[in-house]
C-alpha cells in the first residue's frame, strides 16, 4: 500500500484485519507498517504505541460487534432475542477471532468515550436482560453470567477445544436454550442501588 491517504481509520481497519490474520497478540508496528510499505516511525502520527492500536482495534470491533447485535435482536424478545443474540456474538466471533479478542480488553474510560460501540453493546446486553424482568443487583449478575457463558464457549471453540463429537453448534443452541430456562426462573435477591458500568 502506499504512504498517500494513511489516515488513523484506514491503520486501524489495517491492524483489525491483520489480528484476524495471524492474531491480536502477534500485531506489531513494524508488521502492519510492512503491509503499508511504509517505514514503522510513518504509523507513528496515527497511533501512539502497540498498547494505543490494539486499544483502538478494540473500539472499532466493539462497534462492528453492536452494528451485528442490534438489528439481530430488534423486534424481538425473550428466547428469541436471547438466541438471535447468541448467534450474532458466536458468528462474530468465528469469523473475526482477532477483533473478537480485542473486545475482551480493558479499555482506558477516556478513550472508551471516543466511540460508541461499548456503550451500545452494554445496552443491548441489558435491554436484553430486561425483558426477563430482572432489576439491579440482579440485572447485572445476569450480565455478567451471559459474558462469562459465550465468552467462554466461543473461547474453547476458537481453541478446538471441544473433543467429543457431537456437533458444536447444536452444543451451542442448547446452551442457549438452557440460559432462557435459567433467566426466567432467576432466583431473586435483595435488590440494592444499581452499580452498573459498561463493562459489567
Amino acid at each position: 500500500m502506499a504512504r498517500a491517504g494513511l489516515t488513523r481509520e484506514r491503520v486501524v481497519e489495517a491492524a483489525a484485519d491483520l489480528a484476524d490474520e495471524i492474531g491480536l497478540e502477534n500485531i506489531t508496528v513494524s508488521a502492519l507498517a510492512r503491509g503499508f510499505g511504509v517505514k514503522d516511525a510513518s504509523l507513528y502520527s496515527h497511533v501512539r504505541n502497540i498498547a494505543d492500536l490494539r486499544a483502538r482495534i478494540a473500539l472499532r470491533a466493539t462497534g462492528e460487534l453492536a452494528d451485528l447485535i442490534g438489528p439481530a435482536v430488534a423486534g424481538r424478545s425473550g428466547k428469541d432475542a436471547l438466541t438471535a443474540f447468541a448467534d450474532a456474538y458466536r458468528g462474530f466471533a468465528l469469523k473475526h477471532p482477532g477483533r473478537y479478542a480485542a473486545t475482551n480488553l480493558q479499555l482506558d474510560p477516556a478513550l472508551a468515550a471516543e466511540a460508541p460501540g461499548p456503550r451500545r453493546v452494554a445496552e443491548y446486553t441489558y435491554a436484553l436482560l430486561r425483558g426477563y424482568d430482572l432489576a439491579e443487583p440482579d440485572l447485572t449478575d445476569a450480565v455478567r453470567l451471559l459474558r462469562s457463558t459465550f465468552h467462554g464457549y466461543v473461547d474453547l471453540e476458537l481453541s478446538a477445544g471441544f473433543g467429543h463429537p457431537r456437533d458444536v453448534r447444536t452444543s451451542w443452541h442448547r446452551s442457549v436454550d438452557a440460559l432462557h430456562v435459567l433467566l426466567e426462573h432467576w432466583p431473586t435477591s435483595k435488590r440494592t442501588a444499581p452499580e452498573r458500568t459498561a463493562s459489567a
